[in-house]
């Protein structure tokens, strides 16, 4: 069974990243801003900030257990022409920004491949990636590892990710959030990082399906069947590791986010591809069964205890015998920020 009001309990109560969080991840993006802009070495370079990644997508989840949530920004910065030659020294220097501030010079605080990291108490992180339009025309983030820039279309990715969402009628950041729970919550398809889960499940996203068939994301559950099993049919079909190509155009493949090398990342992709196959039946088997009870145990089974009927269906009833047996379709929003 659908139980979409069911699925609206458990994006609400447990999958989303509540106001409060993103209320604070917002304030402490903004505080980090100013404080590097204000910085006397680094300040004039600034421009300003622009989200990325999951906070971008809205797509970010509340984190599972020991896990963090964290906000990656660009910090959008004009050319030094001193650094020409050494692109890494944009990141070496937002550290150092960061390194002699009062505040944050003393909260943990690191250099990774592509951004500067800052670790807040409470199970949260910022990841700052500086970000730059050449004046060759080329829009670049840095590789600190390689020490070169690489290219990238922030903006395209978002708005790609945009009318994929409208295709799937508001349903697809809803199925990327779920399935990222269940990586998070099941320890399933462990070391698929979430830009290759988002692009994957968006890829199967397409207006040939819905010209098919209007009703194929017309609620959570029913476009959370259809992009899982599609996504395994394609993955089946493609047993060795494939690019995954930016869809925004960049010309930048996210296959390296595989692995650190060909093996590793063959052993990843396999482990993601199996899982995936095993998942998508146990999803179907939930949707199919036609005995509430029965199907909302399957669901639990998949998402945990958070899958739920609302407080008014029950507040005494696991299975509350008075509720419809495919709940009301008219959804909650289900923002993640």
């Amino acid at each position: 069974m659908k139980l979409t009001d069911y699925f609206n309990v458990l994006l609400k109560d447990t999958v989303n990243l509540g106001q409060v969080k993103l209320d604070s991840l917002d304030s402490r993006v903004e505080a980090v801003y100013k404080a590097l802009k204000a910085d006397e070495q680094i300040g004039h370079l600034i421009l300003g900030k622009t989200p990325q990644g999951s906070w971008a997508h809205k797509t970010i989840i509340n984190p599972v257990g020991s896990n963090e949530f964290d906000a990656d920004f660009m910090l959008d910065m004009s050319e030094n022409p001193d650094w020409a030659d050494d692109p890494k020294k944009y990141i070496e220097e937002v550290y150092a920004a960061l390194h002699r501030h009062s505040t944050y010079g003393n909260m943990p605080h690191s250099r990774k491949c592509r951004c500067v990291r800052l670790v807040y108490a409470n199970s949260m992180h910022l990841d700052i990636v500086p970000h730059l339009n050449l004046a060759d025309g080329r829009e670049v983030i840095v590789n600190r590892d390689d020490n070169d820039w690489e290219l990238t279309d922030p903006q395209g990715f978002t708005d790609w990710m945009k009318d994929k969402d409208a295709l799937a009628k508001g349903n697809l950041r809803k199925v990327i959030r779920l399935m990222k729970y269940l990586r998070d919550h099941k320890n399933s398809f462990t070391g698929t990082r979430s830009i290759l889960l988002t692009t994957l499940l968006g890829e199967q996203v397409t207006e040939l399906r819905t010209l098919l068939d209007p009703s194929y994301y017309s609620d959570v559950p029913t476009a959370l069947l259809h992009i899982v099993k599609d996504l395994d049919v394609w993955l089946q079909e493609n047993p060795s590791t494939p690019p995954v190509a930016d869809p925004s155009g960049s010309g930048v493949h996210f296959g390296h986010r595989w692995g650190s090398d060909p093996e590793k990342a063959q052993a990843t992709y396999s482990y993601f591809r199996d899982r995936i196959h095993v998942h998508a039946a146990e999803i179907e088997e939930a949707y199919e069964e036609e005995n509430k009870e029965r199907s909302i145990e399957l669901w639990q089974g998949i998402f945990g205890d958070g899958f739920k009927a609302p407080a008014t269906s029950s507040n005494s009833a696991k299975f509350p015998a008075a509720a419809p047996a495919d709940a009301s379709t008219v959804g909650r929003s289900g923002r993640a920020g």
